[in-house]
């Protein structure tokens, strides 16, 4: 990891109606839109949406970091995230973001060190600890029997 502090560059071109442009460095550009709840087409990305998925993104980054360090074996992680926009003294905010995770890991895998990882994850994350808003994550840890972990349980 480079030092800090790090800077990150975006830029957002768009005339009176249409799409937002989304550029940044040698990234793909993204096409944005307001969503369906502000008038927009609700069919392309938002800056509503970006952030929702900017905070499952950070919680699937910041684990994989936590469980590599921990040399927890795992196969695969789903984190579904909502945002909930709301006005609060007549400003609108994030208030909430709730994050739905599902790890699935190998027959051997200790369990409830994948919770705590999960855990740490949450606490962790770099987007929501940046927010204002609450999160909450609901986590799971499927056990794949078909897989395992060498050295640890023999093959079925």
């Amino acid at each position: 990891m480079r030092e800090f502090p790090h800077h990150y560059a975006a830029v957002a071109t768009g005339g009176p109606d249409g799409d937002i442009q989304l550029d940044s460095g040698r990234l793909a550009a993204l096409r944005s839109a307001a969503p369906a709840e502000f008038d927009g087409p609700g069919d392309r990305w938002s800056p509503e949406t970006l952030v929702t998925a900017a905070v499952a993104d950070c919680f699937v980054l910041t684990f994989r970091g936590i469980a590599g360090f921990s040399k927890l074996p795992w196969l695969a992680l789903r984190c579904e995230a909502s945002g909930t926009l709301d006005r609060v003294d007549r400003v609108t905010q994030f208030t909430a973001f709730s994050l739905r995770a599902s790890l699935r890991v190998p027959a051997g895998t200790n369990v409830d060190q994948a919770r705590r990882l999960l855990a740490r994850a949450e606490e962790g994350c770099l987007i929501s600890r940046s927010l204002k808003a609450h999160v909450q994550l609901v986590a799971d840890v499927v056990v794949d029997r078909e897989a395992y972990v060498a050295g640890v349980v023999p093959a079925a």
